[in-house]
């Protein structure tokens, strides 16, 4: 990914954070990834890292309609992934959808409450719906909003070594190309 793409998003980012009235704090870890595909509108994220703590972490992430973060779970990571502005759509897996579907049914908290899904099944956000999604869920996610604030709060994160894709082409850092200088540092600079 070209750092000068990088900078564009994180623009864009920022002006819709201002313009639905998210403030972010003073110097926040900024993160920005194509998922090693180098195809950003297809498969790409934003993420603001709010909080890093032992115990727990705070994401604020940015997306455009359709922009999918691809199919993956977490080993032991326990996250609720909200909609803060716009409409996000998650679809849930048992099991790692590459491997085909299991057809099994299992539990998921929606906005707080037990609901029984199908493995494969879409749920539908608005601002202000959460899910809750437990180790070992595999899950992806796009806006089908023009454009879409998503939340992140969860058991401490570890980015390096909890995240597993479906597919093995993805990759959770992009490979940057340095075509002009950065407005931002981002976690995985050096």
């Amino acid at each position: 990914m070209k750092r000068s793409a990088i900078n564009k998003v994180i623009g864009a980012a920022k002006l819709f954070f201002n313009q639905n009235g998210w403030t972010l704090p003073p110097s926040p870890r900024w993160d920005v990834t194509d998922f090693g595909l180098d195809s950003f509108l297809a498969s790409g994220l934003v993420l603001v890292n709010l909080a890093e703590e032992v115990e727990y972490c705070e994401k604020l992430m940015y997306a455009v309609k359709n922009q999918l973060t691809p199919a993956h779970t977490h080993k032991k990571k326990k996250e609720d992934i909200i909609c803060r502005i716009g409409k996000l759509v998650i679809q849930l897996w048992s099991k790692d959808p590459k491997k085909g579907e299991s057809g099994d049914s299992f539990n998921v908290k929606i906005n707080g409450v037990f609901c029984l899904v199908k493995s494969g099944d879409t749920i539908h956000l608005s601002a202000g719906e959460r899910v809750t999604i437990v180790p070992g869920i595999w899950h992806a996610f796009y806006p089908s909003s023009e454009e879409c604030i998503i939340g992140e709060v969860s058991t401490a994160n570890d980015d390096l070594n909890d995240n597993f894709f479906s597919d093995a082409e993805v990759g959770r850092f992009s490979e940057i190309l340095e075509d002009e200088p950065a407005i931002v540092k981002l976690v995985s600079d050096k």
